[in-house]
């Protein structure tokens, strides 16, 4: 992985300033950050994606909105979301049934597990949401006057308490290991060392395209890595086994950012379509092909030509 630098992440209200930081400080922020994507993809859960639907990720943006968050805080509350469900549900259901749950309770036990579940939903996600909202420097925290007063706007009336409650739960589950890698890092992560890279590269403009995209391709998931999926197999109707496996790269945050980047020059500026996809593979490792692929398949259900997975 040649050319291997890197900055913290940049946000999109404040006054970016590329190809400033320290080359030395770069280097150590991308080694960590291909580590990072490297360790999760190793360890991924069978449940890895599950609770990334649309409907889920619309909410979480909708909310960050709404309550006038940076949109780091959204795409880090997914993250944690999904964190916290997989650790969560694998607690809950390795839980020996209790005596007589079978027979006092209509259905299985884990349907009445998951009826629980579903009624305190909503305030899991908001938990998670108000979380990464206290990890963000440039987004306002969501204190429990206006966490309360939100979720009353939206027909959830619920008490300081049980607020402080589920966010405690969401903690207890994530182990306080909060410090998550979103997509959105790396997305400007890697536009910080294409502009120190290649100073040509208009690195300011493309950084806001890529958030319409980043939101697009996070909302778009199933759509877009299932036509991902069927392109480089070159099969209509994948195996099971061929999903399983594919699995690395739908959790690939390298990847996404690196073809987030690509796109969004495309729309651009095509020419500089080919200098920015091998500049991308050059830092990343990531091959050119793989790249390329990712950015066509997107770009097309962008533009309506794909047909959306089923």
């Amino acid at each position: 992985m040649a050319k291997r630098i890197l900055c913290p992440p940049i946000r999109a209200d404040v006054n970016l300033k590329f190809r400033q930081a320290p080359v030395d400080l770069l280097t150590d922020f991308l080694i960590n950050l291909n580590k990072i994507n490297k360790d999760n993809l190793q360890g991924l859960s069978k449940c890895s994606g599950d609770f990334k639907h649309k409907r889920l990720v619309e909410y979480v943006f909708l909310i960050t909105k709404e309550l006038r968050l940076d949109p780091l805080a959204g795409y880090h509350a997914i993250e944690l979301l999904q964190r916290f469900m997989v650790s969560h549900l694998t607690d809950l259901l390795a839980t020996p049934t209790p005596p007589g749950a079978a027979t006092d309770l209509p259905g299985s036990y884990e349907e009445a597990i998951f009826d629980k579940l579903k009624d305190k939903f909503h305030l899991i996600i908001f938990s998670c949401v108000q979380v990464a909202s206290k990890l963000s420097l440039h987004s306002q925290i969501i204190d429990n006057n206006t966490a309360v007063n939100f979720l009353h706007s939206v027909g959830y009336s619920v008490s300081k308490q049980k607020l402080l409650e589920s966010e405690l739960m969401v903690l207890k589950g994530l182990e306080f290991r909060l410090n998550i890698p979103n997509p959105l890092t790396y997305v400007e992560i890697l536009l910080e060392v294409l502009g120190h890279n290649e100073p040509s590269i208009p690195v300011e403009r493309l950084h806001h395209l890529c958030h319409h995209i980043l939101q697009f391709v996070s909302l778009q998931r199933a759509a877009i890595y299932d036509t991902l999926l069927r392109t480089t197999t070159q099969c209509i109707r994948p195996s099971k086994e061929q999903r399983e496996k594919f699995q690395t790269v739908t959790e690939d945050c390298m990847l996404l950012g690196v073809g987030v980047i690509t796109v969004a020059t495309f729309i651009l500026n095509v020419r500089n379509w080919e200098q920015v996809i091998g500049e991308l593979s050059h830092i990343t490792g990531i091959s050119m092909r793989s790249i390329s692929d990712f950015a066509r398949v997107t770009l097309g259900h962008i533009v309506g030509t794909s047909s959306p997975a089923k």
